[in-house]
């Protein structure tokens, strides 16, 4: 399989609930090498009252993991995101130029909005327009695992209609977070609203990759097209990598 594209990761140690020392973060650099990921970019939350992390304090932390891996030899791609919680205060953020965006697609700058676990606020599909209206296209990560999505996962369905790509996690696809979360999944796949799989890889216990196996059950219940689109050219476009260069999106 080609070098997978992984657009939702917690690698940056110490800053949100993902690697919390160096050596956790480099172990999960290398484990991603070989689960055949490529190219990752770093996405911790950015969840005000929680994880205060913002574009600028982001870039400094990411800049010296990315040394410390080039150092370690370690043959990724990195580039930086943020996984930004759903809230009022995102507009401010944009103002102040405090979004960690993936990249820029269609025009569009591309985000990774996360929203609340437990239901799907209300107000935000005005969020998501407003943002839209503003050049910027929210990408939802991992909407699968949103409790009101597993129990009518045609809900999500006014965001794809507003203008959002979906994000779901490799796991998702491999049973990780029970049935329910795998019968959205499907829903999400069959109904052809899904732009990328990613890893939302946070250390190597409960929450490691598991792209390379996400990849493989892609290709038997759908193909290898699907595969290739989901895990490395769908993720690419999100984020402006080219996929014959891997150019790192700083």
């Amino acid at each position: 399989m080609p070098g997978m594209i992984d657009i939702h990761c917690h690698l940056l140690p110490g800053i949100d609930d993902g690697a919390q020392t160096l050596e956790e973060a480099l172990a999960l650099a290398q484990a991603a090498v070989a689960d055949g990921i490529s190219h990752a970019v770093l996405t911790p939350h950015v969840f005000l009252g929680r994880f205060n992390n913002l574009r600028s304090s982001i870039e400094a932390e990411f800049q010296r993991f990315a040394a410390f891996l080039k150092v370690k030899n370690v043959p990724l791609q990195l580039s930086f995101a943020g996984e930004v919680r759903l809230d009022a205060e995102i507009i401010s953020l944009v103002q102040r130029n405090e979004i960690p965006f993936l990249g820029e697609c269609g025009g569009y700058r591309t985000m990774l909005l996360e929203l609340p676990d437990a239901q799907i606020p209300l107000g935000s599909i005005t969020l998501v327009r407003h943002l839209m209206a503003l050049g910027i296209r929210p990408v939802i990560a991992h909407p699968e695992r949103n409790k009101a999505v597993m129990e009518k996962p045609e809900r999500i369905g006014q965001f794809v209609d507003a203008g959002c790509f979906l994000q779901i996690t490799a796991g998702s696809l491999l049973g990780q977070f029970g049935p329910r979360v795998g019968a959205a999944t499907d829903f999400l796949l069959n109904e052809g609203w899904v732009t990328a799989v990613a890893s939302d890889a946070h250390n190597l216990e409960g929450r490691r990759h598991r792209m390379r196996e996400a990849w493989i059950v892609l290709e038997r219940r759908f193909d290898s097209e699907m595969a290739l689109d989901l895990m490395r050219t769908g993720p690419a476009a999100l984020c402006g990598i080219p996929v014959d260069v891997e150019s790192v999106h700083e």
